[in-house]
């Protein structure tokens, strides 16, 4: 799994500032599944547009094939701790645009997106699930909120062993 950020319990996120905890850990992935090869590579990603200055503080990113928006994924554990992947959810071009228009304006709260999860989060099975995120706190990214895939649905609903995700 490509993950290159994680907060620590008692220190202050390397990217946001904010305080972590033991019982809710964030997770965040820097690239789509599909692009981290070639991220690694030296000559990049041709045409390549990141929202911030790297991948990791990006919220936004957007190849010639393909347009990805940052969501959170909480998942629930049963040492009673929640995990929360920040993913990309791969969306129509027109979608990021519109999100990229609202992300620091009021109409913000109201911003709804469709699209694949272009990472896979344990237990696996779920890349490329359709899912629809909202913003439910116009201070943070949108949260994945419902899909109609099964593994992806199981992850937003259950409760999974904490070692799944370690």
């Amino acid at each position: 799994m490509p993950v290159d950020h994680d907060h620590v319990a008692g220190e202050p996120c390397s990217l946001c500032g904010h305080p972590t905890s033991a019982t809710d850990r964030h997770v965040r992935f820097s690239w789509p599944d599909a692009l981290f090869d070639a991220a690694q590579q030296e000559h990049g990603i041709d045409g390549l547009w990141l929202s911030h200055d790297t991948a990791e503080a990006s919220v936004m990113m957007q190849t010639p094939e393909a347009a990805f928006v940052r969501v959170l994924l909480p998942i629930r554990l049963d040492d009673l701790s929640t995990i929360t992947y920040g993913v990309w959810l791969q969306v129509d071009p027109e979608d990021m645009h519109r999100a990229s228009c609202v992300w620091t304006a009021p109409e913000y709260t109201d911003l709804r997106l469709q699209g694949r999860l272009a990472n896979d989060v344990p237990p696996g099975k779920a890349l490329d699930a359709v899912g629809v995120a909202v913003v439910r706190d116009p201070d943070q990214t949108p949260y994945l909120d419902d899909s109609n895939h099964p593994m992806l649905n199981r992850l937003l609903a259950e409760v999974w062993p904490a070692a799944l995700h370690v």
